[in-house]
């Protein structure tokens, strides 16, 4: 039984689930979202910030601030205090409130930006707001996610390596592309690897990351409304676009199997199971990797109003099941 001392020491690596049962094609999933930040974020977040303590960016008067759509934003609050950090996390409307409150609950400040950047995306509003912070305040220390190299290292030494001891004879790995860290990481550790395993990112319909036209992203978590500057497109075979309504009857059909799991996770598996369906064949080792569970997404994914008012009814176009008979005494 591990005992830890501050919450970032724990995080479960080595939980997969096979959903050959409820999707059909042979994919097994990794699930990163069972740890103290609630996501694959925590690795990022650790080796930035501890790069940064080595280098001694961060002092005891330090304030970090950081760009965030959630996953992070948690991640560094998490760690801010556990270490005694002051943290301003920036974020835009369409975070979800549970990852606000939980922010706040740990002690941290959030702005949340109320327009858009010069290219129409929040990203670049929030983006602005965080310079012009830093600008103002020399106590402010911006790791900047979207270009420091810690945050493709910290995938480079723990999510691929995991995967590899548990899948030698891997063959395809999906990973979803936001500030592209984690596909990043993966990728070049499995170009070093002794067997060819064939990146496959999958992205989100809006993002502009593989040149894709910009678009309306109501769902947090993948895709960029500019570029994403850690990301080499040499090191990725092939990417992959998913409507958001795809992912929210990915996520739909994992909850139906009793499986809650986060925005991100429904993209991936979406375009994972699209691209097994026409290339996978019997024999072939595919993992995807899920990002965080889906309880943060209860007001939006799993909320039958907010979907309906964004995507319309009945996005599977399947009948509903029948209402269950009320259990009220005399029914």
């Amino acid at each position: 039984m591990p005992v830890i001392s501050v919450p970032q020491a724990f995080n479960e690596e080595d939980l997969y689930v096979d959903l050959r049962a409820i999707l059909g094609p042979a994919l097994f999933l990794k699930c990163e979202g069972f740890n103290f930040a609630g996501s694959i974020k925590l690795k990022a977040a650790a080796e930035m910030v501890a790069a940064a303590e080595r280098e001694g960016v961060l002092t005891h008067r330090s304030i970090l601030v950081e760009s965030s759509s959630g996953n992070l934003g948690v991640a560094l609050s998490m760690i801010a205090a556990s270490k005694g950090y002051r943290f301003l996390c920036v974020t835009d409307s369409r975070c979800n409130l549970a990852t606000r409150l939980m922010m706040e609950a740990l002690g941290s400040q959030v702005h949340t930006v109320a327009g858009t950047g010069a290219n129409g995306g929040f990203l670049g509003a929030r983006l602005d707001y965080v310079r012009d912070l830093c600008a103002t305040d020399d106590r402010c220390v911006w790791l900047s996610q979207y270009t420091n190299p810690g945050n493709w290292r910290a995938h480079y030494r723990t999510t691929a390596p995991a995967i590899a001891r548990y899948f030698p004879d891997l063959d395809v790995l999906f990973v979803g592309a936001g500030t592209t860290g984690t596909l990043m990481g993966c990728a070049r550790y499995f170009r070093r690897w002794h067997r060819p395993v064939r990146i496959v990112a999958v992205d989100s319909a809006g993002s502009v990351s593989f040149g894709g036209a910009p678009g309306r992203r109501m769902i947090p978590g993948l895709g960029m409304s500019v570029r994403p500057p850690l990301l080499d497109e040499a090191l990725v075979d092939e990417a992959l676009v998913v409507e958001e309504a795809d992912t929210i009857r990915a996520c739909h059909r994992l909850a139906a199997r009793g499986f809650l799991f986060g925005g991100s996770t429904g993209t991936v598996v979406s375009g994972a199971v699209g691209w097994l369906e026409r290339h996978g064949h019997p024999g072939l080792t595919a993992v995807a990797i899920a990002p965080d569970l889906g309880e943060r997404y209860l007001d939006t994914v799993y909320q039958a109003r907010w979907v309906r008012d964004l995507y319309g009814d009945d996005l599977d176009g399947e009948a509903r099941e029948p209402a269950l008979p009320s259990l009220e005494a005399g029914a």
